[in-house]
């Protein structure tokens, strides 16, 4: 019997080929950034959006044998609210959990804008220009001796972003590892009145599909204020993809993106849920790797309930989780004490705060992500 309910989730839904989540399509005809933007919404999904390196990767492995330069979705609203941002894609921003130096931010930057964030020895937080050369702090997530790096080189906030993504993972970010004690450590050795970026940034530029995804690949300089030439974002400058803005009216090749994650705001129980996704699209989402995750995190902020179903089941027979796409359940991202293993339950993405997985009766009624 339990065979046969296993079957019954499995049976044909196996990726025998890589299944992404998204691809990227390059567009070799010349277009405005306007026109790229209609002709990606009618025959794809939109514009393409990046979200971290990986898809930088992705990205540019498409544009092989043609131009270097092409439109990607992001651009500056005009007169457009500065937004804050970290550095580290998939940390979101809170305005509630935040540590400013009293009266910052203040944005007094002797008329250029104060876009970015350093510390001092106490962690305070306080906003300056992009352009100015302090040390700076990167955060190492493949290195479990050590974590965070005060690098005592004077570079600008874009320099210092470049050497830490190029060396490490990334400039710190967010208030998990501002509070971490390890950092504290670190931050004994800092002398009084040094200044030290981290990886807290504001723009206003926005991505074309609506989505909050905090990533930036600007050629060096590019994000501040006195270099903007244009309104919309180039990708592919140099061999690492760097990108630049331009004039919106200029011609150029384009990048489309089609989303395969589908978030169905209807309220089903798991099973009709399952079946739903399999009589319209592919299956329930399957999530295997952090990139993944962020994806479709993104997608579940819209949800009208508090969870949304994922593919992820438990089997009580043989006691263990698996996705039923036949993925095997390597990547997890469950909530402190979760799960703890029942009859009955399958996985359930949080649609807000950190988005963690949690284990959910069956009979419940949620939206729910289709691939």
């Amino acid at each position: 019997m339990w065979w046969s309910q296993i079957l019954l989730f499995l049976m044909g839904q196996s990726c025998f080929i890589n299944c992404h989540l998204y691809e990227y399509l390059y567009i070799k005809e010349l277009k405005t950034w306007t026109e790229a933007q209609l002709y990606c919404r009618e025959k794809h999904t939109d514009l393409a959006t990046v979200t971290n390196m990986t898809d930088m990767k992705r990205l540019l492995s498409t544009r092989e044998g043609y131009m270097r330069e092409a439109w990607i979705g992001l651009y500056d609203q005009t007169d457009g609210i500065r937004t804050w941002y970290w550095s580290l894609p998939g940390v979101e921003f809170n305005e509630r959990e935040t540590n400013w130096k009293p009266g910052e931010p203040n944005d007094k930057g002797n008329g250029n804008p104060e876009n970015c964030g350093y510390l001092n020895k106490d962690l305070n937080w306080t906003d300056t220009g992009c352009q100015h050369t302090y040390h700076f702090l990167c955060y190492d997530e493949t290195n479990r001796t050590q974590k965070y790096h005060l690098i005592r080189e004077e570079k600008t906030w874009q320099e210092a972003q470049s050497y830490c993504r190029e060396n490490h993972t990334d400039l710190i970010s967010g208030m998990k590892q501002l509070q971490d004690g390890e950092l504290k450590e670190v931050m004994k050795s800092v002398v009084e009145w040094t200044y030290i970026y981290f990886g807290l940034f504001r723009d206003t530029w926005r991505w074309s599909d609506g989505s909050s995804f905090s990533f930036r690949h600007w050629n060096d300089g590019l994000n501040n204020q006195q270099y903007k030439t244009g309104q919309c974002a180039v990708a592919g400058i140099d061999d690492e993809g760097r990108w630049k803005n331009d004039s919106c009216n200029k011609k150029k090749p384009f990048i489309c993106f089609k989303d395969n994650v589908i978030l169905i705001k209807e309220k089903m129980n798991w099973e009709d849920a399952l079946y739903y996704c399999r009589d319209h699209y592919h299956d329930l989402v399957t999530i295997t790797s952090l990139d993944e995750q962020r994806w479709v995190q993104e997608k579940a902020k819209n949800a009208s309930t508090d969870y949304v179903w994922m593919g992820l089941r438990y089997t009580c027979t043989l006691d263990f989780w698996f996705w039923v796409s036949d993925e095997v359940v390597r990547y997890k991202n469950w909530a402190s004490g979760e799960p703890v293993d029942d009859c009955d339950m399958s996985g359930a993405m949080e649609t807000g705060g950190e988005h963690k997985w949690r284990k959910k009766k069956d009979n419940e009624i949620f939206n729910f992500v289709c691939f």
